[in-house]
């Protein structure tokens, strides 16, 4: 697998998890029971579609101004006692996170929830120097038992049921087999409590930063970010550039819907603000607190005109319970810490040509860009990202399938350019299929269309308009 070209390793591994009916059965079961509740909390809330705009427009303003609001959210951390510290590349994130924690003889952390740690590799690097490093938000510490990486932006154990969980921590935990989700919530507090208790540093990532009072905030469910940036002497937050917003009054419109958009929730359970390390008459917080501000390919998806709209993400998930690829193949076949229609689209700036084909692990269906708190329409970022990587010298070593498919929508490109010639050779097309249709659909079809016909008709070439009632038999 590993002399494998990317392109190929995903689509080894994406027919290995279509295969795997256990595992389409759990994420569908999943997103499904998400998808209700998103749909009941929204009809519920009637100034959803209002706030959506509001917070859309809020991101489109960050992001046009983003170096001014950068130097102004390290100004206020820095008044308020923070060191920040920014983080050109991967690399550079993992030694100055590491070096903090060598300098300060740390032997003991506890990590929130944090995307972005996972992008740059954080645990391995705190492993080096001596940390033993403890993942305390349930998911996280479920995938970290088993040795993998998360399946899901927001659930990273999504892949899993409760009796593999059940199974895994009699395993591991030497607790009593259990499928019960509060027994098993239990075992895992139980065993993470004293971790807390004697942490050296704790890690989170943020949801949000504010530049005009330099606040951070943590947006969880389960207590445990607060914790982790709570009780440990030293304190470690890391967020990517677009995290940042101007006002302290923006961050209202992005709690109305990111809760609900994410888990179906009004609201989530903790929403922390972080101003700074402890402060001489308070009883709580880190005595030293640092933050990672993280481009890592940010900037050059901010230089992009239409990709920067991609930055606008306030990684709810939601995107990836609603794609129909993703719920076929899970997060894990995309190798990527961003996996889903937005880390189709992210992860190539940040990973770089070993990701550049998954903008094409799409059917461009557009139910990503419905869902989106903020709107990203992630098809045409999609789109925008195929015509780049077919420009790219390593589109010839991609799979052959591949190539034949980005040779294909140059052509039709090419085609498309010129209206009359695209209708002639429309109907030239429709008359050579009338003799194989049927109710204006093809049952099969020759190479390269076979792989669409073996298991859905298509509609003829200039058909008619479809009809209510009608389709494919």
């Amino acid at each position: 697998m590993r002399s494998q070209k990317p392109a190929q390793r995903f689509i080894v591994a994406s027919q290995a998890a279509v295969a795997d009916s256990s595992l389409r059965g759990k994420i569908e079961n999943a997103t499904g029971r998400h998808l209700e509740q998103l749909a009941l909390t929204r009809a519920a809330f009637a100034p959803f579609e209002a706030e959506r705009d509001a917070a859309r427009q809020i991101k489109h303003d960050a992001i046009s101004r983003l170096d001014e609001l950068l130097f102004e959210l390290r100004t206020r951390l820095e008044k308020n006692g923070c060191k920040v510290f920014f983080a050109a590349t991967a690399a550079q994130a993992r030694q100055y996170v590491a070096g903090v924690a060598r300098a300060a003889g740390v032997k003991r952390v506890v990590k929130g929830k944090s995307m972005t740690a996972e992008e740059v590799g954080l645990n391995a690097a705190l492993e080096g120097v001596g940390a033993q490093v403890f993942e305390t938000d349930l998911g996280e510490f479920i995938v970290q038992l088993r040795g993998e990486h998360p399946s899901h932006i927001l659930t990273p154990a999504i892949h899993l049921s409760r009796q593999d969980v059940g199974a895994l921590f009699h395993e591991k935990l030497g607790v009593p087999q259990s499928d019960d989700p509060q027994v098993l919530t239990a075992a895992a507090r139980d065993h993470l409590r004293n971790v807390f208790l004697s942490a050296d540093m704790g890690i989170t990532g943020v949801n949000f930063a504010v530049a005009e009072t330099g606040t951070l905030v943590v947006v969880e469910n389960e207590g445990n970010g607060r914790l982790a940036h709570t009780m440990p002497p030293i304190y470690v937050a890391l967020m990517g550039i677009e995290k940042v917003i101007p006002k302290l009054g923006d961050l209202s419109h992005f709690l109305e819907v990111l809760a609900r958009t994410a888990t179906g929730q009004k609201l989530t359970a903790y929403t922390s603000f972080i101003s700074g390390p402890r402060r001489q008459d308070e009883a709580d917080g880190p005595q030293e607190m640092h933050v990672v501000i993280l481009d890592n390919g940010r900037g050059a998806m901010l230089a992009d005109p239409v990709l920067r709209e991609a930055l606008y993400c306030i990684r709810c998930g939601a995107c990836l319970n609603v794609c129909p690829v993703y719920r076929q193949i899970g997060g894990h076949a995309y190798a990527s810490a961003y996996p889903g229609p937005i880390g189709a689209v992210v992860s190539p700036a940040i990973f770089g040509p070993p990701a550049a084909h998954l903008p094409f692990a799409s059917t461009l269906c557009g139910a990503c860009r419905e869902v989106c708190p903020v709107r990203i329409d992630i098809p045409r970022l999609l789109l925008h990202l195929r015509w780049n990587a077919t420009q790219a010298p390593e589109a010839r070593e991609w799979p052959r399938p591949w190539r034949r498919v980005t040779r294909g929508i140059a052509r039709f490109s090419r085609l498309a350019r010129h209206p009359r010639l695209a209708r002639l050779t429309g109907r030239i097309l429709r008359t050579l299929c009338r003799p194989f249709a049927r109710n204006g659909y093809l049952r099969r079809m020759p190479p390269p269309f076979s792989g669409w016909t073996r298991f859905r008709d298509f509609p003829t070439p200039g058909g008619r308009p479809h009809q209510p009632g009608s389709g494919p038999k």
